[in-house]
């Protein structure tokens, strides 16, 4: 897959992708991720890339020329172009998935009080919002939707089993977990874990699944199937048509 990145503060990408998963899938070859910086898209001095609202009000809106100059040099006709902002649909395991899918992605991490609209008209397949509070820029939730949708990519994990048992796989908080040893400070791991029964222990998880859920993160039951149906995952959200 390939991945860029079109920020004001690129300085911020340095460690969360030089670590760990996202890492190792770009040593491996599985992950093409590039950074780059809006202001190398402008033509003045000042390298200028917000200006006053119309209309008036507070703030600095991202100008369209710099971010339409950079998309026209950096999309392909395969690249699915997503700005990250507060307006856009939330971001959920089905939609890593979705992501996950494509050939290519361009993030546009959004700043000040936002960017021009026409940018969203002529540019932008999907927005974005990591959750209801608000952030310095969109290079922080970028990053979150990048190392989730690595972490989907086949290869990317060792063992293609793992993205599919975690939580959110099935609409459902993950199963708790024990590991050695059986027994600590009074505290022992549930029998049916030790049993060596694979069709009990699988029963046992899906029941705890569900129970945390509905203990946790109740609203998430409607979006999970029904216990003993087959894997299901949220259904993809609306993209917007240019």
């Amino acid at each position: 897959m390939k991945i860029d990145v079109l920020t004001l503060f690129p300085e911020m990408f340095t460690g969360p992708i030089d670590v760990s998963i996202v890492q190792r899938a770009r040593k491996n070859g599985l992950l093409d991720l590039r950074v780059h910086n809006l202001r190398d898209y402008t033509h003045d001095n000042y390298k200028t890339v917000d200006d006053r609202p119309f209309g008036g009000g507070p703030g600095m809106v991202l100008k369209p020329e710099p971010i339409f100059e950079a998309v026209e040099a950096l999309a392909g006709e395969k690249t699915r172009v997503v700005l990250m902002g507060p307006a856009g649909r939330t971001f959920d395991q089905g939609v890593a998935r979705e992501l996950a899918g494509q050939e290519a992605l361009l993030f546009i991490c959004g700043a000040y009080e936002g960017v021009d609209e026409r940018v969203l008209e002529a540019l932008v397949d999907d927005e974005l919002s990591i959750g209801d509070y608000v952030l310095t820029n969109g290079s922080l939730p970028a990053m979150v939707v990048i190392d989730a949708v690595t972490r989907l990519l086949p290869g990317a994990l060792g063992d293609d089993q793992s993205p599919v048992d975690e939580s959110f796989s099935e609409g459902l908080l993950e199963y708790p977990h024990y590991t050695r040893p059986s027994e600590f400070r009074g505290m022992k791991v549930p029998a049916v874990l030790l049993s060596g029964n694979h069709a009990q222990i699988e029963k046992w998880r899906r029941e705890q699944a569900r129970l945390r859920t509905q203990a946790r993160r109740p609203d998430l039951l409607e979006k999970s199937p029904a216990p003993g149906s087959e894997r299901k995952f949220y259904e993809p959200g609306i993209i917007r048509q240019n």
